[in-house]
């Protein structure tokens, strides 16, 4: 659902508001009416369903009085936003250790219930970052996914307006089972709207944990989601592996610093700084200039280029080295790709996915295939043949290559890094 922009701008500056508080600026009093679940529906901001239970009130009422005494000590807070999910990852400061956190979980949460509680919760804290996980509930009590959707958008619209530069990471809703009245294609639906509120808007990074846990029917796997809808030991650690790149790439954790030095005999097609040596649509990059493309797609960060693209597909988009490679080479470089990305490696322009999905392209027969972690690819070109091998597995044995070329990077859905990008040509 779209809604109007005035109505979204109305929206987020009554939730930027200043946030509940005592005149004499001390968090509010723990019986405050004001934290309370409302009574009803009426007057509240959005669309759809707020849950009445007694039990959601207790939850809801015990979680939001116990945040009003924190507000000044979670000041500058990175956010964790959404529903029982969120609220049972309670080992985030062990997962995530340095990074400042603030739970703002409720089990039983709706979109329009993160609305109603958004600016006392966290717009107070003023975040430095946001990670968002709602719509599950709303799907299960039979809410449309447009009127999910709208929901998102004044949500999103409020955090922008409260400080248009503040990362936000959405997470896409996460596959779950008709028996719990979330039905696969109904997600997918959601997920698909969320995506497009999103595509416009360069604060926000979307996660594809749908295609993270998702089975060949699109449902949850028991191994990960005992129950079908909240991840156990298993499934949170799969969560925490693909957030850790978007919270670096979002500036919001370090990247691991891992030494590394060329093998013998090996050149640097990256510096790990800038993208001097490689070039787009016919422009080179000079030294000290770190990023390229529509909507800066390719960005030199802390030793990687960082690939990110629309996940909406559209055209794919490219990165180049500027020279070419006639003689026989063997190329390394390692990738690390997103939950549902997908990006190539142009080995004198032939295009060699990367992604992370196994099910697809080349690592399908890959056995020790890193998901959401580093794999190290070499690839030796002969004459016009090149071999391709994934962590010691084979997984191209004879592409056919032009006799000269240049090595790039492609750009297709979502985001893909890479690094350790060198050379060795034949003498």
């Amino acid at each position: 659902m779209k809604v109007p922009a005035a109505l979204l701008l109305a929206a987020a500056l009554a939730l930027c508001a200043p946030p509940l508080a005592r005149p004499d600026g001390a968090p509010a009093a723990a019986t405050d009416p004001r934290l309370a679940l409302p009574a009803t529906d009426d007057g509240l901001p959005g669309a759809g369903p707020i849950r009445h239970f007694d039990w959601f009130e207790k939850v809801w009422n015990q979680r939001r009085t116990e945040w009003a005494a924190q507000v000044q000590a979670d000041q500058g807070a990175v956010v964790f936003l959404g529903d029982s999910i969120t609220q049972g990852w309670w080992d985030l400061a062990g997962v995530f250790p340095g990074l400042k956190l603030a739970n703002r979980g409720i089990s039983g949460d709706t979109t329009r219930g993160v609305l109603v509680r958004l600016k006392d919760d966290v717009l107070a804290l003023h975040p430095r970052g946001v990670v968002l996980l709602i719509g599950t509930n709303d799907i299960e009590v039979k809410a449309e996914p447009e009127v999910i959707s709208g929901n998102l958008e004044l949500i999103l619209a409020s955090l922008r307006a409260a400080d248009p530069a503040m990362p936000v990471i959405l997470c896409e809703v996460f596959p779950s089972s008709a028996t719990k009245s979330r039905p696969a294609e109904t997600i997918r639906r959601l997920n698909a709207l969320y995506i497009a509120d999103a595509a416009a808007d360069p604060q926000v990074t979307v996660l594809d944990t749908y295609a993270l846990y998702r089975n060949v029917h699109g449902d949850a796997k028991e191994e990960e989601m005992p129950d079908l809808l909240h991840p156990n030991a298993l499934g949170y650690a799969k969560w925490a592996l693909a957030l850790r790149p978007a919270l670096e790439n979002a500036g919001l954790l370090p990247a691991w610093h891992e030494p590394f030095s060329n093998e013998a005999g090996y050149q640097s097609l990256f510096d790990g700084r800038d993208l001097a040596g490689w070039g787009e649509g016919g422009r080179v990059m000079s030294g000290g200039q770190a990023s390229s493309g529509p909507d800066n797609r390719f960005v030199a960060r802390e030793g990687r280029i960082v690939v990110s693209s629309p996940w909406t597909g559209g055209q794919p988009e490219g990165l180049q080295t500027v020279r070419t490679y006639p003689r026989d080479f063997s190329l390394r470089f390692e990738f690390r790709a997103g939950p549902g990305a997908s990006s190539a490696v142009l080995v004198r322009d032939v295009p060699l996915a990367c992604r992370n999905y196994t099910p697809d392209g080349p690592f399908a027969a890959i056995a020790g295939f890193h998901s959401l972690g580093w794999n190290d690819v070499t690839v030796t070109v002969h004459g016009t043949i090149a071999h391709c091998v994934c962590d010691g597995e084979t997984i191209v044995d004879a592409m056919p290559v032009p006799a000269s070329g240049g090595i790039g990077l492609l750009g297709e859905r979502g985001r893909v890094e890479f690094r350790r990008i060198r050379i060795d040509e034949a003498r």
